[in-house]
């Protein structure tokens, strides 16, 4: 327990080491919440968007910067760091496991006080119903955090992982409840509406909003969306850590 401990300190204090990178999303996240939600909630005719677009905000920088692991480990193997790392007197396993605690983790630190700026504005209607919507986002960061790590691992060339985030990013945010409602999805196109209920942004945000008492648009019940979550947050920690274990020394990287 003590080896997997170290690993997820050291993930954690490396992502710490990116102040800029952290500088310029937490000025991503007010921009949005102070010009853009504003702007838009005069624009759009929804009682609460204000409030509605503030939660969805939150969940997307919780997921961009739970996927920041993956780059992090382009970053080591082409520094070398992999080598370093097979070198430590600890099990592969508990390296990986390591790893996946610590993308999540750290990511969930980090959002956790713009998290607090949010309930701030828009409050908290029911306390045990954010506790287990709190529960439910820390394990939606770790599941995250798997899923970077396993297309990391399966694709071994940084390019196409940069490629590959950046359409997935563009696409799983927009295709999701995050930034709009379902009814306007299908209103709009039905395609987009289905693909939201497969989207576990959608789950994640909706879950949020639950908790912070924001149910007027719910498209699913917080039963629906926990469960949903504890099995994203299952399949990828599992196959995240597999990938990373079986995948790390065979070489490839580019």
């Amino acid at each position: 327990m003590r080896e997997i401990l170290y690993v997820v300190e050291r993930d954690v204090k490396m992502f710490l080491n990116h102040k800029i990178l952290l500088f310029m999303r937490a000025l991503w996240f007010v921009a949005q919440i102070s010009l853009f939600g504003l702007i838009a909630s005069r624009m759009v005719v929804v009682p609460n968007y204000f409030e509605y677009y503030a939660a969805g905000i939150t969940i997307t920088i919780l997921y961009s910067t739970a996927v920041f692991i993956g780059y992090d480990i382009y970053e080591e193997a082409e520094h070398g760091i992999v080598e370093y790392l097979l070198s430590l007197p600890i099990s592969r396993k508990k390296l990986a496991i390591g790893r996946s605690i610590g993308g999540g983790l750290r990511s969930f630190i980090y959002v956790a006080p713009l998290m607090g700026i949010v309930l701030a504005l828009i409050g908290i209607r029911n306390p045990i119903n954010f506790l287990l919507a709190f529960v439910s986002l820390f394990l939606f960061a770790f599941g995250v955090a798997g899923m970077s790590i396993t297309i990391a691992m399966g694709i071994k060339s940084a390019d196409k992982f940069d490629i590959l985030m950046g359409a997935l990013d563009a696409l799983i945010v927009r295709l999701s409840t995050v930034m709009y409602p379902k009814v306007f999805m299908q209103q709009a196109n039905l395609l987009y509406s289905e693909i939201a209920n497969f989207n576990p942004l959608t789950f994640a945000s909706e879950l949020l909003r639950w908790g912070a008492g924001i149910e007027q648009y719910l498209t699913f019940g917080p039963i629906t969306s926990v469960l949903v979550i504890i099995s994203f947050f299952s399949l990828f920690t599992l196959i995240g850590i597999i990938f990373y274990e079986r995948r790390l020394e065979g070489g490839g990287w580019q």
